[in-house]
């Protein structure tokens, strides 16, 4: 005889430990976003009390209303600024939350606060609000990071050290150029933000859910009281608009990239194998096992950091890529991938710019690496062809039987003997000698954006006047 009753076992089993209520409790968390969204709170608030003032300027709602509704807003903002705010995950999300705790402050007012808007627009404005802010402090500390650079970039302009293709030594530069190529690429992650911040200045208030309002609102009002260009122009791509995430995450994932790079050079530079820099014991640790280790963990942590960015963005377009015109629940998922991937951002910013500044780096021993590898192959080419006129690749294989003989005896380029030179080509004098060492090689990159010193300072001058 079957039995209608399911006892509390059968019910755990077929729900879920975390679910014993049944499906009631799987749609609350599923369904709650409070749990993440509770930090647009200043962005929630900031939008009603501009969207209140402006129903108030239209007649829509009382004068008296919008004090109570403003005032009530302002003990709120305060509540959970100190920490005395009791979020609610049965209110699912910060607009409920802040407007039930109206409610219960000022009474029936607060019902009048949500007159000619949705929780379509109202989230878009709080997310873009953040973002909006988020990328602002970004670029601030983008700055900070270029200044690193062209500190010491200006430090080291006539510094020697090996530059490098495939991680093999190449040609002779100076640590300042090395440093210089940083600052171009944090340069165009700040340019990159800046035209993020131009691209999303447009206010969602106002959109409703996604057809607009019937009520005479004025949106150009909440728009430049929020700090924004002006209104988006067309409602139903305001509520499914998410680019202005996607392409914060896409700068964060770039500007992360750079970074890691930036991380992986440090993490070689720093082995005694190579001895170029030093980190200091802020950017260290040791190891629990080898006393003589000194690991550098902050770059490595940094290198890590890009992997979760880029997980981020993968993740919100493909959470974008199926969805309808206009607003599905589905976009919920946006906040958490953009808030871990600007905590990632921000920390790897703000470690990086550190251990910039922090480094010792060794002079002595990046100059004598910058010798080796015959660096200076390409000056004798060079030479070859102004002193000899030789067409170049006539002068790319003298060079190399030069290297191949260098080599068989073990010395450098500067150490051959004239006449081994001159029985590779007549034509080869001894005035070659100027131009094989390591700081003559340098000193005639002269071209613009080339790593001659005095370019190094022209640049420098330029990005202090630029930054």
């Amino acid at each position: 005889m079957a039995d209608d009753t399911t006892d509390t076992k059968s019910s755990n089993q077929m729900w879920g430990g975390r679910f014993a209520s049944g499906p009631d409790a799987i749609m609350e968390e599923i369904n709650a976003s409070i749990g993440f969204d509770k930090k647009l709170f200043a962005q929630d608030i900031r939008g009603s009390i501009a969207h209140a003032t402006m129903l108030a300027h239209q007649g829509i709602i009382s004068a008296d209303d919008k004090d109570k509704i403003v005032h009530g807003l302002n003990t709120i903002l305060s509540e959970i600024g100190s920490g005395n705010f009791e979020f609610s995950r049965q209110l699912e999300d910060i607009h409920m939350n802040v407007e039930a705790r109206l409610a219960t402050l000022i009474g029936p007012a607060a019902g009048r606060l949500h007159t000619a808007r949705s929780r379509n627009d109202q989230v878009a404005l709080d997310f873009r609000l953040w973002v909006k802010e988020e990328l602002q402090k970004t670029e601030q500390m983008l700055i900070g990071l270029i200044a690193a650079f062209l500190d010491r970039a200006e430090e080291h302009a006539e510094s020697v050290m090996p530059g490098f293709t495939h991680l093999q030594a190449a040609q002779p530069v100076t640590f300042g150029h090395h440093c210089m190529a940083y600052v171009e690429m944090f340069g165009r992650d700040r340019s990159r933000v800046r035209h993020a911040i131009e691209h999303l200045d447009e206010s969602p208030i106002g959109a409703a859910a996604l057809a607009g309002t019937g009520y005479p609102i004025d949106r150009h009002m909440t728009a430049k009281a929020l700090g924004f260009r002006e209104p988006t122009r067309n409602s139903i791509d305001t509520v499914s608009d998410r680019d202005f995430a996607i392409e914060f995450l896409s700068i964060a994932a770039i500007a992360g990239m750079h970074l890691s790079r930036l991380a992986e050079e440090i993490v070689i530079w720093s082995t005694p194998q190579f001895g170029f820099v030093r980190l200091s014991d802020a950017f260290s640790t040791g190891s629990s096992i080898m006393p003589q280790k000194k690991n550098p963990d902050a770059a490595e942590l940094v290198r890590a950091k890009t992997g979760r960015i880029n997980g981020s963005l993968v993740a919100l377009l493909t959470i974008m890529k199926g969805l309808p015109l206009a607003y599905s629940k589905d976009m919920q998922e946006d906040k958490e991938q953009v808030f871990d991937a600007a905590e990632s951002l921000e920390l790897a910013i703000a470690a990086m710019t550190g251990m910039v500044r922090d480094m010792t780096v060794n002079t002595a021993r990046m100059k004598a690496a910058a010798g080796s590898g015959y660096s200076t192959a390409t000056d004798l080419a060079d030479w070859l062809v102004r002193e000899a006129g030789l067409p170049f690749r006539d002068a790319h294989h003298v060079t190399g039987r030069a290297v191949a003989l260098a080599e068989s005896k073990g010395c450098d380029l500067a150490e051959l003997p004239l006449s081994d030179l001159q029985a590779i080509h007549p034509d080869i004098t001894d005035k070659v000698y100027n131009v094989l060492t390591v700081e003559a090689s340098v000193a005639s990159r002269k071209s613009f954006g080339g790593t001659a010193p005095s370019e190094v300072r022209r640049q420098i001058a330029f990005w202090r006047a630029r930054n």
